[in-house]
């Protein structure tokens, strides 16, 4: 059956010679694998590669078949052009970050209008944006919204954060206990919007320290999630 939908590029990979394998988080369907066959030779296909960048916003007409691992795409448009975030380094340095981390993060996911929403907006707001070195922070962290373990905020005020439980504690509990730099950033961007970056000021080594910390807890709580291979690409960056 044809099937129309929204969808998020997370990753590429050449196939062959002239072919492409796509993963790309749809608005219908969740998680969707694509085969682009001769998309690499054919300049007449109506699935140009330049369409297929990282976290790029695409409309596809499916040729969907449930019990095909690898679907078809029919037909497919660009629905926003960035302005930056494929041509801006720094940004193009979160694009790949942030695509590797949401294709580990996301495997399982089925369809989810406010995840797609979220995703959707958030890489509108960074296109748009000249100051984004905390983008991918937050980013990170609303995304757990979404996947099942944002932190509770009920107690907020205790002195630790448990990366195990996702809880503020008055103890500490050894390497799953977050205090100092980390504890004092997240607590102030629980709740923060992308509009109120700008206000929060850490140097470099903070930024990385917070990071590690992210991924330590999203490895605590998704079991297929892996660290990603260009996290030491973004620290350089944003070093």
């Amino acid at each position: 059956m044809l099937v129309t939908t929204n969808a998020i590029v997370l990753s590429k990979l050449k196939y062959k010679d002239n072919d492409l394998i796509v993963t790309c988080y749809t608005q219908e369907l969740g998680i969707v694998g694509f085969l682009l066959k001769g998309v690499l030779k054919s300049k007449k296909s109506g699935n140009k590669v330049a369409y297929f960048q990282l976290l790029s916003q695409l409309q596809l007409i499916i040729n969907y078949a449930e019990n095909r691992s690898l679907q078809i795409v029919k037909e497919s448009k660009p629905i926003h052009v960035y302005s930056s975030l494929h041509t801006h380094i720094l940004k193009s340095s979160i694009v790949m970050f942030l695509a590797e981390v949401l294709y580990s993060a996301l495997r399982e996911e089925e369809q989810n209008e406010t995840l797609y929403s979220y995703l959707e907006t958030a890489l509108l707001w960074l296109d748009e944006q000249s100051d984004f070195s905390n983008f991918h922070l937050l980013f990170l962290l609303n995304l757990t919204k979404y996947l099942g373990f944002y932190p509770d905020t009920s107690t907020i005020d205790f002195p630790y954060f448990n990366l195990a439980d996702g809880m503020f504690d008055l103890k500490e509990y050894g390497k799953s206990s977050v205090s100092g730099d980390n504890l004092k950033l997240l607590k102030e961007l629980l709740g923060m919007s992308f509009d109120d970056l700008s206000s929060v000021k850490i140097t470099g080594k903070q930024r990385q320290s917070f990071l590690n910390m992210l991924l330590q807890y999203y490895e605590l709580h998704l079991e297929s999630f892996r660290k990603p291979k260009s996290l030491e690409i973004l620290n350089q960056v944003f070093s």
